[in-house]
């Protein structure tokens, strides 16, 4: 697996790393999240703060985490850990291993934690263990970037947009995760919560990269 970034903190070890982290983010996309999220992060006008909402394992957070490391910037992951509806027993992306023995539950904040220090980005990456419905209502400051990539469902896909989307900064930028236009390639929600972004007047298209989408604020 080779870098095509140019960031110094996307190293072969960190892309070795999140390449063993349990995780569906293609590679290009996983590429292009992080160059959008340096590039934000070391803007003058930077507060210094990117939000990802569903962290999984830390797959995605690592390539946050190398964009935010060389501007001293920090990445706010929040998760339930819990799992989303398709990780639950029974569904196809169910994960025996990441089951928890004690509850019996899927728990994937010890796999999180051990990406995260596999990586060494402890002190980059702040992982937030909570709903982000509950997050939102504790949440209040702007952010450079607000990254939704949690739940499909579309009770999940809009409570992440209607709580996070408002903190992007005006020249900051909303990236949606998992946006399908043609219903037969994915699930609907990520897209239904892109078109409403679109539709708000507050956000523009900047640019797409397979089922990713960047959404710069502009109001």
């Amino acid at each position: 697996m080779t870098s095509t970034s140019f960031s110094p903190g996307l190293s072969e070890n960190r892309l070795r790393i999140a390449d063993s982290a349990p995780g569906f983010m293609p590679l290009d996309e996983a590429h292009a999240l992080h160059d959008t999220a340096a590039t934000l992060l070391s803007k003058p006008d930077s507060v210094g703060i990117g939000v990802e909402i569903g962290t999984y394992c830390g797959k995605s957070t690592v390539f946050l985490g190398a964009a935010a490391e060389p501007v001293d910037a920090l990445i706010v992951t929040v998760d339930h850990h819990r799992g989303s509806e398709e990780h639950q027993p029974g569904w196809e992306y169910h994960d025996t291993e990441l089951v928890d023995p004690h509850s019996g539950l899927l728990d994937t904040a010890a796999r999180f934690r051990q990406t995260m220090f596999d990586a060494e980005l402890e002190s980059t990456v702040l992982g937030l263990l909570a709903p982000s419905t509950a997050a939102a209502r504790v949440w209040g400051r702007e952010v450079d970037f607000v990254f939704i990539d949690g739940g499909h469902s579309m009770e999940a896909a809009q409570n992440d947009y209607d709580g996070w989307a408002r903190w992007v900064r005006p020249g900051g930028a909303l990236l949606i995760h998992d946006v399908f236009p043609d219903p037969a390639d994915g699930g609907r929600p990520p897209y239904e919560i892109y078109c409403q972004a679109r539709a708000s007047g507050r956000f523009v298209e900047a640019s797409a990269h397979g089922s990713l989408r960047v959404l710069t604020r502009i109001a």
